[in-house]
């Protein structure tokens, strides 16, 4: 049976009331393209529960688990092992029976995990304060964006084309309703990021200065020299990490002069999952920027007795506070995400995230080196941590295509990537952590040296 709660008259007075002529009018945002003309072709306008559950089943044995293939994706995402303790701790009640911490006499486990997921961000970041965690990486990179915007009180906005197309294109679109001004700039394929060009482009009028780091192409931007000529400007700099592990190899981008610091989180105790959920990460140097932040802060007091609890510090979110004052109102905290991330990283320490990132190095550099020696293929970076840029003669996508066919997994092709730069389409992103065995580098340079020869 359809629920059906509105009435045609109830549809017709909520139009009116926001000024629309019908339902359609609500989607003019969405390109044409990407719209439904009618039902979706080829599926069924109804089917019994059983027969879809077989279909679905039919349908995910089609799909190439991470597990199951010599893995080398990345470029925002990336498969680390996450220990089985993190799953086991993550469903203790003291957690999923205290989900949203508004209440805080029935929501300490929650808001004492969030305390000490704030402290692990901010120690990661090199930042004074982190927030409760947001949505994911990408419109955590906005965030930063409009805070800078709140603090200079300027609109220009430099984009590194270094920045993940992704995160640049979700500043871009959020752009649109807040009018700043976003200079981005065309990626370029080089050993070294570009930092004179970056620095170039800084003015007067500039808000913030937006680098990735380690960048798209796993480069190794020099913060400082960035931050330095930034900061002359009256501007901020917002570094982006999508790769958290790498800061246990690299200094944190607030010792090298970052003022917001945002980035993905997944990488910690959250498995790849087709996607999603993730996790955003915040944190900023500087603790005058604070009420400035997105997000929630977690704090610790002392209860009328004086024993140690937790409350919600601040909440600047529009669920929280009058719409006209909010910071922002997509700053969702990735509570579960956030939980099982402190969890990993609290059994790693920080002897163990060390160790791990040495480990992600060490076998970048066996896999560097050797699809250096494969006849056809070529090592863009001078520098990496765990990603790594490797360039062919061919088109990268296609090759990627055929050796998923025999379960190899070879990396992210610049082209889909960027599909309007002639010069990426040889372009191919390789990741490798310690999920990666040296037998599949063995397999990978066998099956590129069986395709390019």
């Amino acid at each position: 049976m359809r629920y059906l709660p509105l009435t045609d008259t109830d549809r017709s007075a909520m139009l009116d009331t926001i000024g629309a002529s019908s339902v359609d009018d609500l989607f003019i945002d969405v390109p044409e393209v990407a719209r439904l003309d009618g039902p979706i072709r080829d599926l069924p306008m109804h089917a019994g529960e059983m027969a879809v559950e077989k279909h679905m089943r039919t349908l995910s044995k089609q799909n190439l688990a991470a597990a199951d293939a010599a893995f080398f994706l990345g470029a925002g995402a990336y498969r680390h092992h996450v220990p089985a303790s993190v799953d086991h701790i993550i469903q203790r009640g003291e957690f999923l029976t205290a989900y949203t911490p508004y209440q805080p006499e029935i929501a300490q486990g929650t808001l004492q995990m969030l305390f000490e997921f704030q402290s692990q961000v901010a120690r990661l970041y090199g930042c004074a304060v982190a927030n409760a965690s947001m949505y994911d990486g990408s419109t955590a990179c906005w965030e930063a964006v409009a805070m800078a915007h709140r603090v200079t009180k300027r609109k220009r906005v430099v984009l590194s084309g270094a920045l993940h197309p992704h995160y640049a294109e979700v500043v871009r679109t959020m752009a649109k309703f807040t009018d700043d001004d976003i200079a981005g700039a065309k990626p370029a394929i080089s050993a070294q990021p570009d930092n004179a060009g970056l620095i170039a482009r800084i003015d007067d009028n500039t808000s913030c200065v937006v680098v990735q780091y380690p960048d798209i192409l796993g480069r190794l931007p020099d913060l400082e020299e960035i931050a330095e000529a930034a900061h002359a400007k009256g501007a901020l700099l917002i570094a982006v990490n999508t790769e958290p592990v790498a800061l246990g190899a690299i200094k944190s981008p607030g010792e090298l002069g970052a003022d917001i610091v945002v980035g993905e989180g997944q990488s910690i105790g959250v498995g790849l999952q087709f996607g999603g959920p993730y996790l955003g990460l915040f944190a900023v140097r500087d603790k005058k920027h604070v009420r400035q932040m997105p997000g929630r802060l977690c704090g610790e007091t002392v209860d009328a007795d004086g024993k140690r609890g937790f409350v919600l510090t601040l909440s600047t979110r529009e669920q929280h506070i009058r719409r006209e004052k909010a910071t922002s109102n997509i700053c969702t905290n990735s509570g579960l995400c956030a939980l099982a991330f402190s969890v990993h990283m609290t059994l790693l320490g920080e002897k163990g995230l060390r160790q791990l990132a040495a480990e992600n190095h060490r076998l970048s550099c066996i896999a560097a080196d050797k699809l250096a020696a494969v006849p056809g293929v070529t090592v863009l970076n001078d520098s990496f941590f765990n990603e790594f840029t490797i360039m062919f003669d061919a088109d990268a996508r296609q090759i990627v295509r055929d050796l998923a066919e025999d379960k190899i997994l070879a990396g992210v092709s610049l082209g889909r990537l960027y599909p309007d730069v002639d010069a990426f389409s040889g372009g191919l992103l390789v990741a490798v952590t310690e999920t990666t065995t040296e037998e599949d580098i063995e397999t990978l340079c066998s099956a590129l040296k069986e395709k390019l020869a």
